[in-house]
């Protein structure tokens, strides 16, 4: 029984294929996808309808992020947001040509069902950005904080690496997990184009909506693959890259 993280995907099918296939997922695996399904690439509705068939054979758990709200929003009230639509929405629009209205409806439930944070057996939290609560994240207050914050990344980073967990000035909001997943934001910013890891806290957003790649991580071993960059696999489209 093993348990993978699979980072930011952003309409990108063909580099998710490629994580799946190098993790050679078994029925017994689990998988937490981190959020950012759509937006950006040509296949969002594509990466959805393989999401949906695979979550029937294995135990599959799906983090919401902010890119997923904004399609929710749209497949609900057919409203366009105009930063959805200029950050990646047009494409996902587009995407869903010829899909029929049950199937959009489906689609809408699984964006319904999607999870905001996940804490495993292994006190072990997956979400898609941070949180900024010293109690965490069952006591964050304002919820869009969980798919849209930075400051956990930004302050992780910035920790001296030498200071114990024990030290008063260690983090409060650290301390309630063994350790904790995010994406959200692109590995890349830092020149970096595999995952990062900063105190007990692990990014594995590798960039997928831009120049990067779509990573899977073994969360027991800290073993990775990844995808080609996404801009090879879709070399006539932008992405995010505009």
């Amino acid at each position: 029984m093993r348990t993978f993280a699979i980072g930011d995907i952003h309409g990108g099918l063909k580099a998710l294929t490629q994580v799946l296939n190098k993790l050679e997922v078994k029925d017994d695996d689990t998988i937490i996808f981190m959020g950012d399904y759509v937006d950006g690439w040509s296949e969002s509705a594509q990466v959805i309808d393989l999401l949906m068939e695979l979550s029937q054979n294995i135990n599959c758990v799906f983090i919401r992020g902010n890119h997923d709200v904004w399609c929710e929003e749209w497949l609900r009230s057919k409203e366009v947001n105009p930063t959805w639509y200029i950050h990646g929405g047009k494409e996902t629009m587009d995407s869903y040509e010829g899909y029929s209205a049950l199937i959009k409806r489906r689609h809408l439930d699984f964006f319904e069902n999607m999870r905001m944070y996940y804490i495993d057996k292994q006190n072990r939290l997956f979400l898609h950005a941070g949180f900024t609560s010293m109690h965490g994240v069952e006591k964050e207050t304002v919820k869009e904080t969980l798919y849209y914050d930075r400051t956990l990344w930004e302050m992780v980073l910035s920790l001296d690496k030498n200071i114990e967990t024990n030290n008063l000035l260690y983090p409060k909001r650290l301390r309630h997990y063994n350790e904790i997943y995010i994406g959200h934001t692109p590995t890349t910013n830092f020149n970096v184009d595999v995952p990062m890891n900063a105190a007990n806290v692990w990014n594995i957003d590798t960039g997928a909506a831009f120049k990067g790649k779509v990573t899977g991580m073994n969360i027991e071993t800290k073993a990775f693959v990844q995808s080609d960059n996404l801009p090879g696999l879709y070399p006539d489209e932008k992405g995010r890259n505009k």
